[in-house]
């Protein structure tokens, strides 16, 4: 069943390198990959449940909306498939800044927040502090951008 988001391929994450990832022709809204896993293989569910970024292992690894996701556990990866809507990062896990402002960014693990029970990636720190200036204000544009800024 097609969700509100889709991942870009490998292939079309390659526009990424340059900081910047666009979707590809795509109908659906696609979320941001580095070519290899989603969140730069960090475990989505660890960010609600260690409150911090936990690189997961191929191991654990799950492929959900045409991406693979890693998890630190068995356990988390069973969390996240069970309801991956609930943990799957905003925006298709593109820079929660850059949307607001009306284009796409790559992120790293290590620049996020939760809002309202939902996970928000960042380019950098540097960036997350600029959108943590007025994060209602940009989770309002980011909303309103979502998810024309992939077209």
């Amino acid at each position: 069943m097609l969700t509100r988001r889709l991942f870009l391929s490998s292939a079309a994450a390659a526009p990424a390198t340059l900081g910047f990832a666009s979707a590809v022709a795509a109908q659906e809204p696609a979320f941001y990959s580095d070519g290899t896993a989603a969140i730069r293989g960090a475990d989505p569910v660890a960010y609600f449940t260690e409150n911090r970024p936990v690189i997961g292992s191929e191991a654990f690894a799950a492929q959900w909306n045409d991406t693979t996701w890693h998890f630190a556990s068995a356990q988390n990866r069973a969390t996240f498939l069970a309801d991956p809507e609930a943990h799957a990062p905003q925006y298709g896990g593109y820079c929660a800044w850059a949307v607001s402002q009306g284009y796409t960014a790559s992120v790293v693990p290590e620049a996020w927040e939760i809002v309202d029970g939902k996970l928000y990636l960042n380019y950098s720190h540097r960036i997350q502090r600029r959108w943590a200036r007025d994060i209602p204000g940009h989770i309002a544009a980011g909303d309103a951008n979502w998810p024309q800024v992939l077209n």
